[in-house]
């Protein structure tokens, strides 16, 4: 005779096994949670809506099977937001694929979860007639705290000052890294913050049309 707590093992591991055979697929732009393998676990993973670097690698923040809030998932947070290639991932996350987990083992996760951090830019855009143009990029930020703190500095220092043209306006907004134009970027952390964030605060007043600097987005 099955007891009742090992008929609830016996369906959770049943659960288990349904979701490793038949994930329910994953589809961009989703911001449910994923499951991702990192090692031989499978770990929860929260997607970045919109940061994706083309078809294969996508920014995801790994979190406690319980969810991101539980006052065990410390471990989790530290990593920040990592870069996830979708190779990777199982589907979309089910609590079948808890008992897979580090935590539910009762391990931290390693030290090394084979994904780079997903760095953080801030742009600087004059917006007139036509696209806009893109007057400087800063990065990559490691923290995206950091790099909105800086958009804001930014666009406090430009309310300071007056428009290039009547009609335009320039912004300062935080984006994903683009590792694949890292030339095209300045390093925030290599110079007087303050200094540069005012440099390109007046860099974006002195460009009067939009063939004096920068390139159109896009």
């Amino acid at each position: 005779m099955i007891s009742q707590r090992d008929r609830a093992v016996i369906d959770a591991f049943r659960s288990m096994l349904a979701a490793l055979r038949t994930p329910e697929p994953w589809t961009p732009g989703t911001t449910q949670p994923l499951a991702v393998r990192v090692g031989a676990a499978v770990e929860r993973a929260r997607p970045r809506p919109g940061d994706t670097d083309g078809p294969d690698i996508i920014a995801v923040a790994l979190e406690h099977p319980d969810g991101p809030h539980t006052p065990r998932g410390a471990a989790y947070r530290r990593l920040g937001w990592l870069r996830c290639p979708t190779e990777t991932m199982l589907g979309l996350w089910t609590p079948a694929y808890a008992p897979l987990t580090h935590a539910a083992a009762g391990l931290d996760l390693p030290d090394t979860v084979n994904m780079d951090p997903a760095h953080y830019a801030v742009r600087l855009q004059a917006h007139t007639t036509g696209p806009a143009r893109t007057l400087l990029r800063l990065g990559p930020y490691t923290q995206t705290g950091h790099a909105s703190r800086d958009a804001d500095r930014l666009t406090a220092l430009l309310a300071e000052q007056e428009p290039p043209t009547p009609g335009s306006r320039i912004t300062a907004t935080t984006t994903p890294y683009d590792p694949n134009r890292h030339m095209m970027y300045t390093d925030p952390y290599g110079d007087d913050n303050h200094s540069l964030l005012r440099e390109a605060a007046s860099r974006a007043v002195r460009a009067r049309t939009p063939d004096d600097q920068g390139e159109a987005t896009g």
